[in-house]
């Protein structure tokens, strides 16, 4: 039976939706299918270790937290000691600041008591206020720098003059121009001093 061309228009017509039914699902199932990609190996196997083992998870954070918590300790133990130090710094510091700016009255009685003295009384008045001063001092810490007849020190003592002397040793010094001071070990003022060659 002949068809004529409307048959055969209609036939197509339902034919085609179908057939683009089946390509529209096979589109669909290759978008699916490269969507969803192929998960490594090596994840898959951390993620099961992981899962397999918690202990392990727990003893390295208890290894990661004791680190933390040594160093920290640490620190602390630094910082105490280091404001210990400063704080002991600020006090010998702030001494010999005071104490050096008495040595110049220290000074002066010394000079007051080089010069002669009609007044015995007077003098010897001069003299206890001189060695309570010293005393005073002392109990800061406070002490002379001994160098008559020492040999020269260039940590404690200045050479202001050279001498020729052969009957004292080389570098000794023969006599004290200005004395110095020295606070537990830290100079307050060096000795001013003649050293023989």
């Amino acid at each position: 039976m002949p068809y004529n061309d409307e048959e055969k228009k209609e036939t197509a017509s339902q034919q085609a939706p179908s057939n683009e039914a089946e390509a529209g699902q096979e589109e669909q199932d290759r978008q699916d299918t490269q969507e969803t990609p192929q998960k490594p190996e090596k994840e898959k196997k951390s993620k099961k270790e992981k899962k397999a083992d918690p202990a392990a998870q727990w003893e390295q954070k208890y290894q990661e937290l004791n680190d933390k918590f040594l160093r920290t300790l640490a620190e602390y133990d630094n910082f105490r000691k280091r404001s210990q130090r400063e704080k002991d710094a600020i006090y010998t510091d702030a001494v010999c600041d005071t104490a050096s700016k008495f040595l110049s009255v220290l000074d002066s009685f010394d000079r007051a008591l080089s010069f002669e003295c009609a007044d015995e009384e007077f003098k010897k008045g001069v003299e206890m206020i001189r060695t309570a001063f010293i005393e005073a001092l002392g109990s800061l810490g406070v002490t002379e720098v001994q160098a008559l007849g020492k040999p020269f020190d260039p940590n404690t003592q200045n050479a202001v003059m050279h001498v020729e002397d052969d009957s004292v040793e080389e570098s000794c010094v023969v006599e004290v121009f200005q004395k110095g001071y020295e606070l537990k070990g830290k100079v307050l003022r060096h000795a001013m001093v003649k050293v023989a060659n």
